[in-house]
């Protein structure tokens, strides 16, 4: 039995013809940047997060871009972030010009550590000042939201804006000072992704920045059609971060069935821990599963699980295992951002971030699509109890 990490294909076998349907309208309205399907999706995507305002961009690493540009961060200024993550949080922290300074991760959510960030703080404003750090961006990995309660403590009392990149965590809800509230409504704005393989994706490249502050809104709508309020007149310096219409015609109809593949990914989590507890893998201390710390707050969209990530040793060996099974895993990340060639000249080395870096060595994402059925789930967890059993 082959078993992909990702099965795009059942997801739009159920929505082919209402999807079709409407990509045929786009086509048909010849409006294909911009224009009312985007307007729509922004209001609609908003309204979901618990936000006023979204702006639809181009991708979600032109959402991180454009964000940092509307809040002026540039030259001069460093943002602090994970080494733990995507590329593009980092990248785009250093493509406007500013400097990526990382902080270690806790080690049973991935995210960045409370604990770290107030050192990494207290260390940089006594080194190069207090206006020196502009922002923070921390990451809701996997699908489950940071500790965001004090990560805005002490932003509040740096005064450091923050920028939620939620591009894994659409929809996941944190149990906050204010009560319940979803990704991209915790911090100054927040960041979504839509490239394919996300909870909620689309069929191509296609971001939002979401947020409830109506004059940074309207700014990301000027920077994003280079800073322009009227054509062949700019106001300010900005880019070419449009998101299509088709794009968010497609986005539209799947944000209607978000909620039902959030739930099946969920139990499909549920599965893997249960399977895994029987296996008696996880008593011997073999897998790590997931561990979703806010399911006993009352918070029902607790973990989104974007990626069911498990920890093991001999991890490579594992995956190349489940390989000749015919079983799809794959390692997100396996080389921590600090240690990434083209961040050499920022000087951390092998150590810095023992947390991230162990994490690395360890972490193993196994197929959790919302079609995934309980057959493939008892398949895929029989696989990693026989690797340990034939090889120890």
């Amino acid at each position: 039995m082959d078993i992909p990490l990702l099965d795009l294909k059942a997801q739009y076998k159920s929505l082919r013809m209402e999807i079709e349907g409407k990509i045929r309208e786009v086509m048909e309205s010849q409006m294909f940047i911009l224009g009312s399907e985007v307007e729509a999706l922004e209001r609609e995507l908003a309204d979901y997060s618990g936000v006023p305002f979204g702006v639809g961009v181009s991708s979600g690493s032109d959402a991180l871009i454009i964000s940092l540009m509307s809040l002026g961060v540039g030259p001069g200024d460093a943002v602090i972030t994970s080494p733990f993550t995507f590329f593009a949080t980092a990248g785009a922290i250093a493509r406007i010009g500013a400097v990526p300074l990382f902080c270690d991760i806790d080690p049973v959510t991935y995210n960045l550590c409370p604990d770290r960030l107030e050192e990494v703080i207290e260390a940089e404003i006594s080194a190069n000042g207090a206006d020196y750090i502009k922002a923070i961006i921390p990451i809701h990995l996997y699908g489950q939201c940071a500790d965001m309660t004090r990560i805005m403590q002490i932003a509040r009392k740096h005064e450091l804006y923050v920028i939620e990149d939620a591009c894994q965590a659409v929809g996941a809800e944190y149990p906050g000072e204010s009560g319940v509230r979803k990704a991209c409504g915790l911090g100054t704005m927040g960041t979504l992704s839509f490239f394919p393989s996300k909870n909620l994706g689309g069929a191509g490249d296609g971001g939002m920045v979401l947020t409830r502050d109506e004059d940074l809104a309207a700014k990301l709508k000027l920077l994003r059609v280079h800073g322009g309020h009227d054509r062949y007149y700019h106001d300010t310096l900005g880019g070419n971060f449009r998101l299509d219409a088709i794009q968010a015609a497609v986005l539209r109809i799947k944000l209607r069935h978000l909620d039902g593949w959030q739930r099946a990914k969920r139990e499909n989590a549920a599965r893997y821990d249960r399977l895994f507890e029987e296996s008696g893998l996880t008593v011997q201390g073999r897998v790590k599963t997931p561990e979703p710390i806010y399911r006993s707050l009352g918070v029902e969209n607790y973990h989104i699980y974007h990626q069911y990530v498990i920890e093991v040793d001999e991890r490579d060996k594992l995956q190349a295992f489940l390989k000749e099974q015919g079983i799809a895993s794959a390692v997100y990340y396996p080389l921590p951002l600090h240690l990434q060639k083209c961040f050499a000249s920022l000087g951390y080395r092998i150590g810095d971030f023992p947390v991230s870096e162990e994490a690395a060595g360890k972490v193993l994402a196994l197929p959790i699509y919302a079609e995934l059925t309980p057959e493939q789930q008892e398949t895929i967890v029989s696989a990693v109890s026989r690797y340990y059993k034939e090889r120890h």
